[in-house]
């Protein structure tokens, strides 16, 4: 016999009246057309300033030293800015069901740092100097850390907290081992101090070629995830009862935030609160349906993710502040409100 659900908990999945739906498509709508905003003036404006006649005509002709500024630098750029900020925003509106933290987000689970340290080995022990050496070493690192985090959280009988605390220890290990490397090895220190505050001005189409179909798979698993993640988020007990498989749900959805959240860091270096940020203030606007939440934060990360990038050319001009420095910049004090709001509204 089936345990019916407290009233809060049915409310929480049961169908949206269709005014509302109406109103969230629509706002899936706006938010598309925003990003396509965002994704032109990330093309438009550079840490070098041109105007945009000639932007306009490095995009549409093939040589000459505009073509290699718009179409070589900053297309490319955009492009992984785009994939970059929908894995990120993605993965963390997995980890905060999975978790059912509200205020997780990818490093949780130690993803950042084991991509880290990977690329500190690849440095220090490999010699590896090529942002293409990077990636796979980064994303090696995620894996492992993501698989040795679910076997320590418990395996199938991992729980949200075994999860989180396996996370947070292996990431508070990984983190010492980077930074004794990097003090003992001025050559590492070097190569991976820009590495490490997270950026997109490294950005090639070889690199996004590497990454693109790890986005592409981590993608399609997280949204396809949105009914047994509602399933989860209710609690093991009223999960089982409406039939969710919560072994192979929590499963799938480590392997999708490791996919995505690994791919970005590799390809970026670890950037933060975009995965805390934009999931949690979508699920202000569309509520705890992830059939909902998903969608809006592939799309609204990439928003925060560009409009940082574009942000740091323009105030540090003419050279630029890293995408990752401005997020934790701004990330900071809305962390610190949000957490300031869940205290105020527990008590």
């Amino acid at each position: 016999m089936l345990v019916d659900s407290p009233p809060e908990q049915r409310a929480e999945t049961a169908p949206a009246p269709p005014t509302h739906w109406a109103i969230r498509v629509l706002g899936l709508f706006a938010s598309v057309a925003l990003l396509v905003l965002v994704a032109l003036a990330s093309i438009a404006i550079g840490a070098k300033s041109l105007p945009l006649g000639d932007v306009w005509h490095g995009l549409f002709h093939d040589s000459g030293t505009y073509a290699d500024v718009v179409v070589g630098d900053r297309i490319s750029r955009t492009v992984l800015g785009l994939l970059a900020g929908a894995a990120l925003g993605l993965s963390g509106a997995v980890l905060q069901a999975l978790t059912r933290n509200p205020l997780a987000d990818p490093g949780l689970l130690g993803i950042n740092a084991g991509a880290s340290a990977a690329v500190v080995t690849a440095i220090t022990y490999f010699g590896v100097t090529s942002l293409t050496g990077y990636v796979w070493f980064a994303f090696a690192g995620a894996a492992v850390v993501g698989a040795l985090v679910w076997f320590l959280g418990g395996s199938r009988g991992a729980t949200p907290v075994r999860l989180a605390l396996a996370g947070t220890a292996i990431s508070a290990a990984l983190y010492g081992y980077l930074q004794a490397v990097m003090i003992m090895d001025d050559a590492a220190l070097s190569k991976m101090r820009f590495w490490t505050v997270g950026s997109l001005a490294s950005a090639t189409g070889s690199t996004i070629t590497q990454v693109a179909p790890f986005f592409a798979v981590g993608t399609v698993v997280a949204l396809l995830l949105a009914r047994p993640l509602n399933a989860v988020a209710m609690g093991d007990d009223t999960a089982r009862a409406l039939g969710a498989n919560l072994n192979r749900t929590r499963a799938l959805a480590m392997l999708s935030a490791t996919v995505l959240c690994g791919a970005a860091t590799a390809a970026c270096g670890p950037i933060v609160f975009v995965g805390l940020m934009v999931p949690h203030v979508v699920r202000s606007f569309t509520g705890p349906d992830l059939r909902w939440i998903l969608p809006y934060a592939t799309i609204l990360s990439p928003v925060l993710l560009l409009s940082a990038d574009v942000l740091g050319r323009l105030i540090a001009r003419p050279a630029e502040l890293q995408v990752g420095i401005v997020t934790a910049i701004i990330g900071g004090p809305v962390f610190i409100y949000l957490v300031r709001r869940r205290r105020t509204a527990q008590l």
